[in-house]
C-alpha cells in the first residue's frame, strides 16, 4: 500500500508509503491520500490526523518519474479548484486539525504539503526546499500562496526563487517548523495530537475555521464572522459545560 492508515484512540496517521522514491506522490497516491482524509474528516470518531512519510523522509514532492512516463501514473492538473489537488488533499478545507510529522526531505510538493498542514513538527534530519525550480516544475499545490502566508513574502521569495535547501533549524526559525523535536517526531506528533483532542472540539473547530474563512476578509467583516461563530459555540451548551467545569475545580492555577 502506498498511503498507510493507523487508528490510536481517536487520531489517525496518515503515512506515505513510498520509501523507494523518497514518497514522491503519483496519481494513485495522491488519490489515495485524497481518500484518506475525506474519510478522517467524516468520521466522528477521529478528531485529530497526523500526515508523515515512511523510512526517514516526508515527501520528495510530485512523482517526476511518473510525470515524465505521461501515463495513468501522471498526477493530475484539473483546473476547476473545488477538485482535488495534483497531490491530492492540498486543495481541501478541513474541519479537523493535521500534524504534519516531518523527517528527512520535504521539498517541492512535499513543502507544499507540509504547509497545508495546521501545524508543522520537524526533528533535525528534516530538510525543505524547492527543489522542483531546478526541473522547471511549478508550485501548483498552493505553495505560493501558503509559504508567504506561513513565512513571510521576503523569505518566501527567496526559497521559491533559489530553489535553496534550508535545514530544520533555519526552517524552525523562519516559523514554518512550530515544533523542532530531537527525538521521535511521530511519537511527539502523537502526543501533540492527543492534547488537541482533549480539548471541547466544537469550539476548537470553529476557532480554527475562524482564522482560515478570515484571512483575506475586512477586519471588520472578520470580526463579525468572529462573533457569530463564537455566538453559536456558547448556544451549543459547550462554554458553559466548560464554566462549570472551571467553577467546579478547586486547584484552579493548575486547571488543565
Amino acid at each position: 500500500m502506498n498511503v498507510l492508515q493507523e487508528i490510536v484512540n481517536d487520531i489517525l496517521i496518515i503515512t506515505i508509503n513510498r520509501p523507494q522514491v523518497r514518497n514522491a506522490i503519483d496519481r494513485p497516491t495522491a488519490e489515495h491520500l485524497s481518500q484518506a482524509f475525506r474519510k478522517f474528516d467524516a468520521d466522528e470518531n477521529l478528531k485529530v490526523a497526523i500526515l508523515t512519510g515512511a523510512d526517514g523522509n516526508f515527501c520528495a514532492g510530485a512523482d517526476l518519474l511518473a510525470i515524465a512516463e505521461d501515463g495513468h501514473r501522471k498526477n493530475k492538473l484539473n483546473p476547476n479548484i473545488q477538485d482535488d489537488g495534483p497531490l491530492g488533499p492540498t486543495r481541501m478545507l478541513l474541519s479537523k486539525p493535521v500534524i504534519a510529522a516531518i523527517s528527512g526531505y520535504a521539498v517541492a510538493g512535499g513543502l507544499e504539503l507540509a504547509c497545508w498542514c495546521d501545524i508543522r513538527m520537524a526533528d533535525r534530519s528534516a530538510k525543505f526546499g524547492v527543489f522542483c525550480r531546478r526541473f522547471g516544475v511549478p508550485l501548483i499545490d498552493g505553495g505560493t500562496q501558503r509559504l508567504p502566508r506561513l513565512i513571510g513574502l521576503s523569505r518566501a521569495l527567496d526559497l521559491i526563487i533559489t530553489g535553496r535547501e534550508i535545514d530544520a533549524q533555519e526552517a524552525y526559525q523562519f516559523g514554518l517548523v512550530n515544533y523542532l523535536i530531537d527525538g521521535d517526531v511521530k511519537q511527539e506528533a502523537l502526543a501533540l495530537a492527543q492534547k488537541i483532542a482533549s480539548f471541547p472540539q466544537n469550539c476548537l473547530r470553529s476557532d480554527r475555521m475562524c482564522v482560515y474563512r478570515g484571512f483575506n476578509m475586512s477586519l471588520i467583516d472578520a470580526m463579525e464572522m468572529e462573533f457569530a461563530k463564537g455566538t453559536d459555540v456558547i448556544r451549543s451548551g459547550e462554554t458553559l459545560d466548560g464554566a462549570r467545569k472551571f467553577a467546579a475545580t478547586k486547584d484552579k492555577k493548575n486547571f488543565k
